[in-house]
């Protein structure tokens, strides 16, 4: 009993062993045909894809060529453009541009046209009449004259520029101008041109200055009783005068005023 346990356990690991190696063969003869189909199926792809790429690249070359001559043809008129332009330029600097050469007058006339003011300007438009009778309306122009004294007369012989003046007295540059044309006509006052801040105005100096009455105020001699007696070689004389005398002294005695 115990052999033929035996020997069915042998024939049965035998028919194990055949079933395997069954097994076996079947996978391989499945993965050969699985190969032949993948590459069966491989080979048209890339066919049509050879197919594509060879219409697609035909197209490209044809599209290139005409776009390369249309450039051609395109810069072909732009380099004769840039020519005819260029030819022009090249005949302008070759000319040289001939200045005229101006005369000492030309140069002396331009030169004060540039140098010119506004009171230049304005005694050529105007006639000495119209300088030496011009009004301002609403404004007493025997006062403007004496304030315009006053301030230059502070200023004594240095004088001052007319643009300070016509902003103390709210003139403008017009209305001052012919009010200084005028005072110079008058002689009351002398005009001095001068470069100033790069541009030409006038200096103000007084020619006349006013007659003040301020340093005989007081004088005994204005209400002197014996006046008619009073003689340089009579009893009562300036030199020997009492009142005379007495009025000196309190004068010398008073603050002296600040300017």
């Amino acid at each position: 009993m115990a052999k033929k346990k035996d020997t069915l356990i042998e024939e049965a690991e035998k028919i194990k062993a055949d079933l395997d190696e069954l097994k076996k063969k079947t996978a391989k003869k499945e993965a050969k045909s699985a190969k032949k189909t993948a590459k069966k199926e491989a080979k048209p792809a890339k066919k049509t894809a050879k197919k594509e790429a060879k219409p697609a690249k035909k197209t490209a070359k044809k599209e290139a060529k005409p776009a390369k001559k249309t450039a051609k043809k395109e810069a072909k008129p732009a380099k004769k453009t840039a020519k005819k332009e260029a030819k022009p330029a090249k005949k302008v600097e070759e000319k040289p541009v001939k200045v005229k050469k101006l005369t000492k007058k030309e140069l002396e006339e331009a030169k004060r046209e540039a140098e010119k003011t506004l009171e230049e300007e304005l005694e050529e438009q105007l006639s000495d009449e119209e300088i030496e009778n011009f009004q301002i309306e609403k404004v007493d122009m025997e006062r403007l004259t004496n304030k315009v004294c006053d301030i230059l007369a502070e200023k004594e012989s240095d004088g001052m520029f007319q643009g300070e003046l016509w902003k103390k007295l709210k003139l403008t540059n017009q209305v001052g101008s012919r009010l200084a044309l005028k005072l110079e006509r008058m002689g009351t006052i002398t005009r001095e041109k001068l470069l100033e801040n790069n541009r030409w105005t006038y200096k103000l100096i007084l020619k006349k200055t006013p007659i003040s009455t301020q340093s005989i105020e007081g004088a005994p001699c204005l209400v002197c009783p014996v006046e008619q007696k009073c003689s340089l070689e009579g009893e009562i004389s300036p030199t020997n005068c009492q009142f005379i005398e007495d009025w000196v002294i309190a004068e010398l005695k008073k603050p002296v005023k600040a300017k």
